[in-house]
């Protein structure tokens, strides 16, 4: 143990009593405070979120060292006041241990088995895209917002995994289901919120975690009723969704299962999946809508594209290789819009010696992937909307190693294959028919880009005109 005896614990800023590092940390954007800090400190350092140490990684080749090369030493999920008391340590996201292998396991197994990746998954999403595309050109290009009828389309395609059905865009209870989700992918990311996480004897005061377990209480009551439903019809010879499969694990295994194919697991892998699967592809089709505004000759050149390789046929995944430039944009439109720039936090299983930094078992660790999809030894311009970041000189698509909005290693996002098709399915359909301008009145170099506070980066409420093009007619 000499050796260990010599390693030094990341660099980091001065901690103060009880409070640590709060008096420099933006509570709005924390990951803003950490960037500057990696800045000063290098790609390995603490901080001290309230009395509890963090390390934090930053830049693509920590990240990427980190998560794939000591991927079983990062692989824990650590323990966070406010997921733990969301999910309990059950589901997918927040899990630990072995509930986390088994539910992962579970649930890409079933993806894949109800189509993800496959044709019948991609006959889903382009029936979405449809009603979609009729509820833009309701509105005969006049402004609107987008926000509440993207999050229901893209939802619909999930939902349709989980529950076997999809949802009108004007049911009542749907829409309840994505405004609780998306009030709490709001508030977990609050400055209460990450204060509560510090000082969870604090609760009291701060009050706002009672809102986001309420709402999850209002979520589970929904999955609860449902459940009920699908046991009542329940054909183990015809399982029609992931709820379906769940409750035919749970008759298998019953003696062994109870442990991990209980009804709480159940509760939180779906609300889990639900969450995960709307709030993210969706909030990234709203950024590429509003870059494709503030960066009209981009749109041009995608539609053009488009018309080019399938004229006014339907687009579809096998197209996407013929479409290089429009698969260029949709993945700068993912690197720019950053949605989760400090990820989900990790907690090392073991003591770890990592670039010859000692840190605890236990400890809480941040990949900070904003620092990785704003790496400047990887991008050429890192602050600028730039489609040629993913081009040859030729023109063709490239593959680039730091693109991870998805994450990497054992804890990568499980439903990663079914957002990328989502997202080139939903942009290709929506630029194929429309021109994205803003309301008139505004110009296009005065829209806002800066990002609403939350625990996702989401683009701030914005009005849209959808212009019917002419080949769409």
């Amino acid at each position: 143990m000499a050796k260990a005896s010599k390693l030094q614990s990341p660099p980091g800023p001065k901690p103060w009593p009880l409070i640590g590092n709060l008096h420099i940390l933006n509570l709005r954007r924390p990951y803003q405070t950490m960037l500057e800090l990696s800045k000063k400190y290098g790609p390995i350092y603490s901080i001290h979120m309230g009395p509890r140490k963090v390390v934090v990684l930053s830049g693509y080749e920590t990240v990427k060292d980190a998560l794939i090369n000591y991927g079983n030493q990062f692989g824990e999920r650590s323990r966070v006041p406010i997921f733990e008391r969301l999910s309990n340590g059950k589901g997918i996201v927040f899990a630990h241990g072995e509930t986390w292998k088994i539910m992962r396991r579970f649930s890409l197994t079933t993806l894949r088995n109800f189509g993800m990746g496959k044709q019948i998954i991609e006959d889903t999403i382009i029936e979405e895209c449809h009603h979609l595309i009729q509820n833009f050109e309701s509105y005969k290009g006049k402004p609107f917002e987008i926000k509440k009828v993207l999050n229901a389309s893209v939802a619909n395609v999930i939902v349709s995994v989980l529950f076997g059905k999809r949802f009108d865009y004007q049911d009542p209870q749907f829409l309840r289901l994505l405004t609780l989700i998306g009030e709490n992918v709001k508030l977990v990311g609050s400055p209460r919120i990450v204060l509560f996480n510090m000082f969870p004897v604090l609760g009291f005061l701060l009050r706002s975690h009672k809102k986001v377990l309420r709402n999850r209480d209002e979520l589970f009551s929904f999955i609860r009723m449902t459940l009920l439903e699908h046991r009542h019809n329940l054909d183990k010879n015809d399982p029609r969704s992931l709820i379906d499969a769940f409750l035919l694990r749970q008759q298998e295994e019953n003696h062994i299962s109870a442990d991990y194919f209980n009804e709480e697991n159940l509760l939180a892998l779906v609300s889990n999946l639900f969450a995960a699967g709307t709030e993210t592809t969706a909030s990234t089709l709203r950024w590429g809508i509003i870059l494709m505004m503030r960066y009209p000759e981009v749109q041009e050149k995608v539609h053009d594209e488009i018309v080019k390789v399938v004229g006014s046929a339907q687009p579809r995944i096998e197209h996407r290789t013929q479409m290089p430039y429009t698969d260029a944009v949709v993945h700068e439109i993912q690197r720019v819009a950053d949605i989760l720039p400090i990820s989900l936090p990790h907690e090392t299983t073991t003591d770890v010696i990592f670039k010859n930094y000692y840190i605890a078992k236990g400890t809480e660790v941040i990949t900070l992937l904003t620092s990785v999809l704003r790496d400047p030894t990887q991008w050429e311009t890192p602050d600028t909307f730039n489609p040629a970041h993913f081009l040859s000189s030729k023109g063709s698509f490239v593959k680039k190693e730091a693109f991870m909005p998805f994450s990497v290693g054992r804890r990568m996002c499980a439903g990663e294959s079914l957002a990328k098709m989502e997202l080139f399915l939903f942009f290709a359909s929506l630029m194929q028919k429309f021109t994205f301008l803003p309301p008139p009145g505004v110009s296009h170099l005065d829209l806002d880009l800066t990002p609403d506070t939350g625990f996702t980066m989401q683009p701030m409420p914005h009005k849209i005109c959808a212009l019917l093009r002419a080949s769409a007619l």
